[in-house]
């Protein structure tokens, strides 16, 4: 059966706040009401976080940890403090006093992006417990999730829910539904196989944006990813269809492998970049093209991953420009660039952690010999300091005629 209309305008708003938020396109003028900025303490960034204030905060402390700086107890505070008394996130409460609304006021995102930052920094165990029975309470029988509770599962969504589980240090494949399928069961049956068109076979409905999304999901991973072994590549390998049209990955690392090598494919063709998935004849999308530099980093595929991270530090792409003052694009930048082994100090000429912390409360201490010791500690004190994944991407969303819908969507996101 052909997906509803209301699925489709759905999956078009949360692209479309995803871009808005981190970046891509400009979004419409009715995603803004022109009100100035709320204050929020401890919050990274002046903009209007009303869309993306979790969702950013949290890719900010998850950047912070990866280049072993230590956030500000505030900023953290901040992020912690916005969780519903469920266990749930909603993109922002301007009045933490205020009880969330648990139809429509929390989302997938927005949780499982919060979960991946408190359990990278550590010390929050409740928290990060609190926001994994909330995932799992809403966990749909396909194994994954939607946006927001009880909507169909998507891409993006559910991996960046996959991305949760695994930095609480628990096997996403694990985290099962009622009728025992998991997120993987979800995700691969999202994905085009050998009855699509050819450029399309290996991506995931509707866009680049959820590919690069799922194309960490299917690897068990989040954001915050080790960054590579250099030396050590591992070339994508496509989805081998032979006479056989019904053909489809069969598990979670045939599909990482099919993902991975669509997206490849298409860096190639455009020159190291992916092109808008809402309106592909405004060019170059810097927030998918870093997501999927992530992804393909994280799959070991380094050389396919080194087109787009020679394009984004290219002085004609922009990327600095476009990631400037805004947190959650600066820590895209971040987290990508400490996937692939380079320095995201000195990226294109930018120091993109010296800038990302100048957006919010000065951090405690920045990067030393000692990182690895202090990961230890987090994992002894029981705040699920497991924290060594990474999303998508951010939504909420305002659709004429649909309504508003919200969420973060990796999330192109920032």
């Amino acid at each position: 059966m052909a997906p509803s209309l209301a699925v489709h305008a759905r999956r078009a708003a949360a692209t479309l706040a995803a871009a808005a938020v981190l970046g891509a396109a400009a979004a419409p003028a009715a995603f803004a009401d022109g009100s100035p900025s709320p204050a929020a303490p401890g919050l990274y960034g002046t903009g209007d976080p009303k869309f993306d204030g979790v969702f950013r905060q949290s890719l900010a402390l998850l950047a912070q940890d990866a280049t072993g700086v230590s956030p500000a107890p505030r900023a953290v505070d901040w992020l912690a403090g916005q969780q519903c008394a469920d266990g749930g996130f909603a993109a922002f409460r301007a009045d933490t006093g205020k009880a969330c609304d648990a139809k429509a006021g929390e989302f997938t995102d927005a949780t499982a992006a919060a979960v991946q930052a408190l359990a990278a920094v550590g010390g929050r165990a409740e928290a990060v417990k609190k926001g994994l029975d909330w995932l799992k309470a809403h966990q749909n029988e396909d194994g994954g999730w939607g946006m927001t509770p009880g909507s169909p599962s998507d891409a993006n969504s559910t991996s960046t829910a996959v991305g949760a589980f695994a930095a609480a240090g628990q096997d996403p494949a694990k985290a099962t539904a009622k009728g025992g399928k998991s997120p993987y069961d979800a995700l691969l049956s999202l994905q085009a196989g050998c009855d699509k068109k050819e450029d399309e076979r290996g991506g995931f409905a509707p866009n680049d944006l959820a590919t690069a999304a799922a194309a960490l999901g299917v690897l068990g991973k989040g954001y915050l990813v080790e960054a590579a072994e250099k030396g050590k590549d591992k070339p994508v390998k496509p989805l081998e269809c032979g006479d056989d049209e019904s053909a489809k990955p069969k598990d979670a690392p045939a599909s990482a492998e099919a993902a991975a090598a669509h997206l490849a494919k298409k860096l190639e063709a455009n020159g190291g970049f992916l092109k808008s998935s809402m309106t592909p004849a405004q060019g170059p999308d810097t927030g998918t093209t870093a997501d999927a530099a992530l992804a393909l980093a994280a799959g070991g595929h380094l050389e396919a991953a080194d087109k787009p991270m020679k394009w984004l530090q290219a002085d004609r792409s922009g990327t600095a420009e476009w990631a400037k003052g805004n947190p959650g694009r600066l820590a895209k930048i971040i987290l990508t660039v400490h996937a692939v082994g380079g320095d995201p100090r000195a990226f294109g000429g930018t120091d993109y952690v010296k800038a990302l912390n100048e957006t919010g409360p000065k951090p405690e201490a920045s990067a030393s010999p000692d990182k690895d010791e202090k990961k230890d500690e987090k994992k002894k004190d029981g705040g699920s300091g497991f924290g060594v994944w990474w999303y998508v991407a951010v939504f909420f969303v305002a659709s004429v005629g649909v309504g508003f819908l919200l969420s973060n969507r990796k999330k192109n996101q920032l």
